[in-house]
């Protein structure tokens, strides 16, 4: 994410730069030659306000999900639902474009950490403004300017009724009433999106046919059934059953009403939504990657500078990428070998070991329990350890949940979701049990230190508790620096002694980044080589060694999500690289737990204002 106002503004947050000065930005010269407007202006602490609540006010299920108060997103928003239609996102997106313009065009201020808020707080707005001149897609919290408001794997269809089901909790009467307030207006905001999925699909735009297709097995299952059986009725009448102050009477008057929406307005929006989808299908592109859409190669080239925080081109990194794939197969030849296995590709033995009884768990309920709880036993051994390696502990807890049966299908192996900032939800570790056989033993531990500790858990949680930080910095959502940080942890892991005298476990770290190497190769082959679907399966599979369902899970979400796979190896490239030069520079007086304070303790920053801030560390532990 670099935009020329953010070098500025790094500049004077973070060093001693001579041109131009921290007094002398080109935004305050054009601003003084008049004074009475700039002392008119919003301060920034108020604009940074004003973007919250912008962000939120139009995304009231992920406020939900963060926990948020009415004080930080400006108004109560316990029982609205989302309207994606073309007008409201255009509305958004306008908003931002202009809070972007005010905070560029303010003073640079005095402090150091003021600059830095100012210079970070700048390039989160730009970020959720999306690509200038673009108006296809949605902005979401978390992925910024996302390419289709329909796919199989993200978006409002699959989101929504996961937001509810998991951040809408029923204490009181009062929240069962906001439950289903959201289940009437449920149907108006499918229609929202439905808006917005046929307006983009006009001028050409929408997601490959085999991911409308995928995302139609998801819509149908919200779509179909009694409305009694649907998920989101069956999860209002769990929390309902725990509100112990209702009379049968209420109880049974409350059930009645939310199937009657269930069928009104949540089938029924899914069932208009489907009608449209498969309308559409036969136009919908047989080509794999972003670049035959219209606009499409511009998007891509815009989405590796945001996703990936570089600007390496996608032939760079394509190559960057094969070299980090030969040189780790390499190092799991050497393992391979040691443990007697010789013949066949590094990923033909991959493979092997996949099938073989003793590292795969029992395709059964209880074997599927055992699974869950091993990885609350890796959680807890590594917990041990941590004070070792980090000075900081955050204060919010993990929790291992399974992904949802009704969207495991489309889903990645694993992944997590915030705690709230409250603390009336831990952090999330889910994991996809869909197929057994893609949760071999020796893959697991890496997973955990990934998703839990010290990965996305304790960086997401202690970027929360940063509360002298603007609200929008506390839940920033740089995929570079979030996932290279995730898998620079599966590194860390190894180094706390997390491996030894396990063998297999450490060759699972090492297929895990293989498989973020091969990230960098398959990523870019879809979206600018033009390789096809089946091309990049093919490669992944051969390379890695992974069980089929997850390749094709994991290619079709490349396909969705341009760039985001970038993020990991090129954000632990660079953390490795910043700390191997902190070490470098520093010497004995190195000390790992203040090098991942000074990491973490900022909360997640473009990776060029990580680096100046490794630098100037570096400067002062040496005075």
């Amino acid at each position: 994410m670099k935009y020329s106002a953010l070098a500025v503004l790094v500049c004077a947050a973070l060093t001693a730069c001579s041109e131009p000065s921290p007094k002398q930005t080109v935004a305050q010269t054009a601003r003084q030659s008049d004074s009475a407007q700039v002392q008119q202006a919003p301060s920034a602490a108020a604009l940074y306000e004003q973007a919250a609540h912008t962000l939120f006010q139009a995304r009231a299920l992920n406020a939900a999900g963060l926990g948020l108060s009415s004080e930080q997103t400006g108004k109560d928003l316990s029982a609205q639902l989302e309207d994606y239609g073309s007008e409201n996102e255009q509305g958004l997106r306008q908003r931002l474009t202009q809070l972007a313009s005010q905070l560029a065009a303010l003073p640079a201020p005095e402090s150091a950490a003021e600059a830095e808020n100012l210079a970070v707080m700048l390039n989160i707005v730009q970020y959720y403004a999306g690509q200038p001149g673009f108006a296809a897609g949605y902005i979401d919290p978390w992925m910024g300017h996302s390419a289709f408001v329909v796919n199989q794997i993200n978006g409002p269809v699959i989101d929504m009724p996961g937001a509810l089901q998991n951040s809408h909790p029923i204490n009181s009467e009062q929240d069962a009433k906001n439950y289903l307030s959201r289940l009437e207006k449920f149907g108006a905001a499918l229609a929202s999106v439905q808006q917005k999925f046929e307006l983009d699909a006009n001028t050409g735009w929408m997601a490959p046919k085999i991911l409308l297709e995928r995302a139609l097995v998801i819509i149908d299952s919200f779509a179909n059934g009694d409305a009694n059986q649907n998920v989101l009725y069956l999860d209002f009448a769990r929390k309902l059953g725990g509100l112990k102050q209702l009379t049968d009477a209420q109880r049974t008057q409350y059930l009645a009403e939310a199937k009657a929406l269930v069928s009104a307005q949540v089938q029924a929006g899914y069932q208009k939504l489907a009608v449209s989808v498969r309308l559409q299908l036969p136009k919908a592109s047989s080509e794999s990657g972003i670049w035959a859409q219209p606009g499409g190669a511009d998007y891509y080239a815009w989405s590796v500078r945001q996703l990936g925080d570089t600007e390496l081109s996608p032939e760079q990194i394509h190559q960057l990428g094969l070299s980090e794939v030969a040189r780790i197969s390499q190092e799991m030849d050497q393992i391979l070998k040691a443990e007697g296995y010789s013949t066949g590709s590094v990923g033909e033995r991959m493979a092997q070991l996949n099938n073989e009884p003793r590292f795969l768990y029992e395709d059964s309920d209880a074997g599927r329990q055992q699974l869950l709880d091993d990885l609350n036993h890796y959680i807890k051994e590594i917990g041990e350890k941590m004070p070792d390696w980090f000075a900081t502990k955050p204060p919010y807890e993990v929790e291992v949940r399974r992904i949802p049966v009704e969207i495991q299908d489309s889903a990645v192996g694993g992944q997590y979701s915030s705690p709230a900032i409250d603390g009336s939800k831990p952090g999330i570790y889910w994991i996809n049990l869909r197929d057994i056989k893609a949760n071999a033993k020796f893959d697991l531990k890496t997973l955990t230190y990934h998703e839990a500790n010290p990965g996305h858990h304790w960086q997401v949680a202690l970027n929360l508790a940063q509360d002298q930080l603007p609200l929008l910095r506390r839940v920033a959502p740089y995929n570079s620096y979030i996932e290279g940080w995730a898998l620079y942890s599966e590194l860390v892991a190894k180094e706390m002694g997390m491996y030894q005298d396990d063998p297999f476990s450490d060759l699972g770290r090492l297929k895990a980044e293989l498989f973020r190497a091969v990230r960098l190769v398959v990523d870019s082959g879809l979206h600018a080589k033009k390789w096809s679907r089946e091309e990049a399966i093919a490669y992944m599979a051969k390379t890695t060694g992974t069980t089929e369902s997850d390749v094709v899970a994991e290619i079709e979400r490349y396909m969705a999500w341009p760039g985001q796979a970038l993020g990991y190896k090129l954000g632990m490239l660079k953390l490795v690289e910043l700390r191997q030069y902190a070490r470098t520079e520093l010497g004995d007086k190195f000390d790992i737990r203040a090098f991942h304070d000074l990491v973490l303790l900022g909360g997640a920053v473009p990776m060029s204002v990580l680096e100046q801030k490794v630098k100037n560390w570096v400067a002062t532990q040496k005075a």
